[in-house]
């Protein structure tokens, strides 16, 4: 089945506690059905000291939420809508439902 939410798509968030906050993917998680969203679901982690991270301590990262808890922002209105496909000449394509609007990517 095809991907209604690609990396780089803008999305807002529609349950918990970042209700309503808009980011953008940063990855898709296909096989957990999850998506990491940027400034989305941060958490602290405490690392140890590494050479990509020589300092250790405490680090702010996003968490993978649920697919089914973020919606498509529509490119024409900036509400949230739901994702079609429409076949475009030999192309299948993305489509928001509200504005019939084609999502780039």
């Amino acid at each position: 089945m095809a991907a209604k939410i690609k990396k780089n798509d803008t999305v807002v968030v529609l349950t918990g506690k970042d209700k309503g906050r808009q980011g953008k993917v940063l990855k898709v998680l296909t096989e957990e059905n999850r998506v990491v969203v940027q400034g989305i679901a941060v958490v602290q982690r405490h690392t140890r000291a590494s050479q990509t991270n020589p300092q250790g301590g405490i680090v702010n990262k996003e968490a993978a939420i649920h697919v089914s808890n973020v919606a498509h922002v529509d490119p024409k209105s900036g509400k949230p809508t739901r994702v079609g496909f429409k076949i475009d000449g030999d192309k299948k394509v993305r489509v928001a439902k509200k504005s019939g609007e084609v999502i780039n990517g």
